[in-house]
């Protein structure tokens, strides 16, 4: 007897990396083994030296096909057994063990928006609907459009034992969220990329598209971002931590650090307009959804809980942006020692 294990990385496409995957079989009781393939048809390698390596990282049941199939996410290296340099989850888990001790943890709202065609789900043809407002968190079939494929994408990552924490329809028609988290950095970053092809994967079965594109739409519309929640320890038992978490956010350059690698296209959706602040400005405040990171309302009346940076992307890569986050944030932690 065996089994399908559904190899699945990410490839070398820039500005904004893709998802990609391929099927091995392989026989019962079997451990996936460390595979391959051409990078040149990946960005990832040219023609003349074309192989490059995947090495499975997490493993998690295949809902798509079921029974004993299994997804394999895997990282990629070179053939002389270095990362490849695409490979940003290489770059997170030493970054991720440095600050193991003050226990980071993450919650990330990755919205998205459907397209059928070239315009989004629920766009009329050669037209716009209504103005924004009704379709958030909306019901009926005049505000919300393409329940049935969330519905679906959220069984398949229950199935699959992902972290997924809630589903929501968001501002713009087409256009909808979900939670993974919360979960520690690599973690968190896995599941994200293994519900994103999962999304795209269930999206296929229903003729439609998904897309990270932070402003789909151009005009007055939401963009589509992925708001990253995140604490410590020291976080979730005092605010003093809070706020150095979110002063740390703010200085010596890092905000441009932040901002420049939340993702492609950044600039368009962080204008200050539709609840978010200008990406060339820093600025925290509680319960303001038009700062770059928000203070929830509960968590400066219970003096501890979490913070939300508001600026990361759609299409953020969750590797990046939560070594940067755990790191900023982590280093000013331990110099206040609020460890």
């Amino acid at each position: 007897m065996s089994y399908k294990a559904e190899y699945i990385w990410i490839d070398g496409t820039s500005p904004t990396a893709k998802l990609r995957s391929k099927t091995k079989i392989l026989a019962d009781g079997a451990e996936p083994p460390v595979w391959g393939f051409d990078g040149s048809s990946t960005n990832q390698a040219e023609g003349h030296a074309s192989d490059r390596v995947l090495k499975p990282v997490a493993s998690y049941p295949d809902p798509i096909r079921g029974g004993d199939d299994i997804l394999v996410l895997c990282e990629v290296y070179n053939t002389d057994d270095t990362p490849h340099a695409s490979n940003t989850r290489a770059l997170l888990r030493p970054v991720a063990e440095k600050f193991a001790a003050q226990e980071p943890i993450f919650g990330i709202e990755q919205e998205y928006t459907f397209f059928e065609g070239s315009r989004p789900l629920g766009f009329p043809e050669g037209g716009f609907p209504a103005p924004q407002g009704g379709y958030y968190c909306g019901v009926g079939v005049d505000e919300i459009h393409g329940r049935e494929i969330v519905e679906a994408h959220l069984e398949n990552c229950l199935k699959a034992g992902l972290g997924i924490s809630g589903i929501n329809a968001e501002v713009m028609p087409g256009q909808w969220e979900f939670q993974v988290g919360p979960l520690s950095p690599l973690d968190v970053a896995d599941q994200l990329w293994v519900a994103r092809w999962l999304l795209y994967r269930t999206a296929e079965d229903f003729g439609v598209a998904a897309t990270l594109d932070p402003k789909p739409v151009k005009g007055d519309w939401n963009g589509a971002g992925a708001h990253t929640n995140f604490s410590t320890k020291a976080m979730r038992e005092g605010y003093e931590a809070i706020i150095t978490a979110c002063e740390s956010l703010g200085k010596d350059g890092k905000p441009l650090e932040h901002v420049k690698n939340y993702g492609v296209g950044v600039e368009d959706r962080l204008t200050g307009a539709h609840e978010t602040a200008p990406w060339d400005q820093y600025s925290y405040g509680v319960s303001d959804r038009g700062a770059s990171v928000r203070i929830p309302w509960q968590v400066e009346r219970d003096k501890k809980g979490y913070i939300e940076d508001r600026r990361p992307n759609a299409n953020v890569d969750p590797y990046v942006v939560t070594r940067l986050i755990t790191d900023t944030c982590g280093t000013a932690l331990a110099e206040a020692g609020l460890v």
